[in-house]
C-alpha cells in the first residue's frame, strides 16, 4: 500500500512537471508568435517606405523595439561619396540619423572577403575597439553584438549592426537564419530605395553641368515661394547668362564651350548658401534662389557672383586662357498676397529678374542690374 501511495504521488509530480513544462512551451510559442508578428509588420513597413529619409526613420525607428535591441546602426558602402550626395541634394537631413554610417569601401565593414563566398553574420561579445566602425558612437555600455552583411547578388552593399547588454544575446554558438532573413529584406528595400532616389536626383539634374535643371528649379521655386509666405521672408531670384558664349562655341568649339558652362557654374555655387539653389535654365542661362535675402543682400551675391567670373581667366585644356564674363538680372519676391496663386508668382519673379537681365545686357554686359 505504501509503495502504491508513493507511486501514485510520484505520477502527479511527474504529471504537475508535465504540465509546468506544456505551459512553458505554449508561452515560449506564444512569445514567439508575437515576436514573429511584430517583424511581419515591421517587414510591411519597410517595404512600403517610398523614400530614403522613410526607409531608414523607419529602420531606426521600429527595429530597437521589435527587436529589442540596446543599440542599433546602419553602415552603406558608399563609394565616393554617391549615396551621402544626392541624398543631401534631395533635402534629406542626414544630421538625424548619427547612426547611419557611410564607409568608402565594403573593407571597412570589417567582414572576411575570403575565397570570394559572401560574408556570414558575425554574433560576439563586443569590443569597443575592434567594433569601433560599427559602433563609433560612446553610449550606453554592450556586452554583446551581431554584424550582418546586407547583401545584393552576393554584393555587400553595407551592414545592420545589432547590440544588446546581454552578454548571452548574441554569441557564436546561436543560429543566424532570422538575422540573415531580415537583413536580407532591409537590403532589398535599401537597393530599391536608393535606385530611386538616384533616378530622381539624375531627373532633377543638368548632367553637363552637375546643377539642377529647370523642372527641379521650378518646382523648388514654388515650394519656396509657399514657405516665404508662411514664415514672411524674402526670397529672391538671380538670372545669369554668360556673355558672349556663342562666340566661345564658334572660336573654340563646343567641346570648350562645355567646360566653360561646368566652370560658370562651379563659381556661381562656390559664392552661394547651402540653402541656396543653382539650376541651368538651358543654353548658356543660370537661375539662382536665395533664400531668406532681400535685394540689396541679393545684390552682393551677384555681384560677387559677377567678379568670381570675370576677374580670373578661364584656363581651356590645350592650354589656352580665355577671358568669360557674365550678366546678372536680380528680382525680390514682394507679392505676399495669399489669393494670388503661387505659380503665377513663380513665373513673375523670373521674369522680373529675366527683365533685369535684359537691361544688364543692353547697358554693356558683365554687369548686375537689380530690378526693385
Amino acid at each position: 500500500m505504501h509503495e502504491r501511495g508513493a507511486s501514485v504521488r510520484e505520477l502527479i509530480a511527474e504529471n504537475e512537471a508535465l504540465r509546468r513544462q506544456l505551459n512553458s512551451l505554449i508561452d515560449q510559442a506564444e512569445n514567439n508568435h508575437a515576436i514573429m508578428m511584430r517583424h511581419q509588420a515591421f517587414d510591411l513597413e519597410i517595404v512600403g517606405a517610398s523614400t530614403f529619409q522613410e526607409l531608414v526613420g523607419t529602420i531606426f525607428r521600429l527595429l530597437p523595439e521589435v527587436s529589442d535591441l540596446d543599440a542599433l546602426t546602419l553602415s552603406l558602402v558608399d563609394t565616393g561619396a554617391d549615396i551621402h550626395t544626392v541624398m543631401t541634394k534631395l533635402g534629406v537631413d542626414l544630421a538625424a540619423f548619427p547612426n547611419l554610417l557611410f564607409h568608402n569601401d565594403a573593407a571597412a565593414l570589417g567582414y572576411d572577403g575570403a575565397a570570394g563566398r559572401p560574408p556570414k553574420p558575425r554574433l560576439m561579445p563586443f569590443d569597443a575597439a575592434a567594433q569601433r566602425h560599427a559602433f563609433p558612437q560612446p553610449g550606453t555600455e554592450l556586452a554583446s553584438v551581431a554584424l550582418v552583411p546586407l547583401l545584393r547578388n552576393k554584393r555587400l552593399i553595407g551592414s545592420l549592426n545589432l547590440g544588446s547588454r546581454d552578454p548571452n544575446r548574441f554569441t557564436p554558438l546561436l543560429g543566424t537564419d532570422f538575422v540573415e532573413h531580415m537583413a536580407s529584406i532591409i537590403a532589398i528595400c535599401l537597393e530599391n530605395v536608393i535606385s530611386n532616389e538616384m533616378l530622381k536626383y539624375i531627373g532633377l539634374t543638368d548632367a553637363l553641368t552637375g546643377v539642377y535643371n529647370r523642372r527641379y528649379m521650378d518646382r523648388r521655386l514654388v515650394e519656396e515661394i509657399a514657405r516665404a509666405r508662411r514664415q514672411t521672408y524674402r526670397l529672391s531670384c538671380m538670372y545669369i547668362d554668360i556673355d558672349w558664349f556663342k562666340q566661345v562655341n564658334d572660336t573654340y568649339g563646343h567641346l570648350a564651350g562645355d567646360d566653360v558652362l561646368r566652370e560658370v557654374a562651379a563659381r556661381i555655387k562656390a559664392e552661394l548658401r547651402m540653402s541656396d539653389a543653382l539650376g541651368r535654365f538651358g543654353g548658356e542661362e543660370f537661375v539662382v534662389l536665395l533664400i531668406d535675402a532681400d535685394l540689396d543682400s541679393a545684390s552682393m551675391v551677384a555681384q560677387r557672383i559677377r567678379a568670381s567670373v570675370a576677374d580670373r581667366p578661364f584656363l581651356l585644356p590645350d592650354g589656352q586662357s580665355l577671358a568669360v564674363s557674365v550678366s546678372i538680372g536680380v528680382a525680390t519676391l514682394d507679392d505676399f498676397e495669399r489669393d494670388h496663386a503661387i505659380e503665377g508668382v513663380a513665373q513673375q519673379l523670373v521674369s522680373h529678374a529675366d527683365q533685369a537681365l535684359y537691361q544688364a545686357k543692353e547697358g554693356g554686359r558683365n554687369r548686375v542690374v537689380a530690378r526693385p
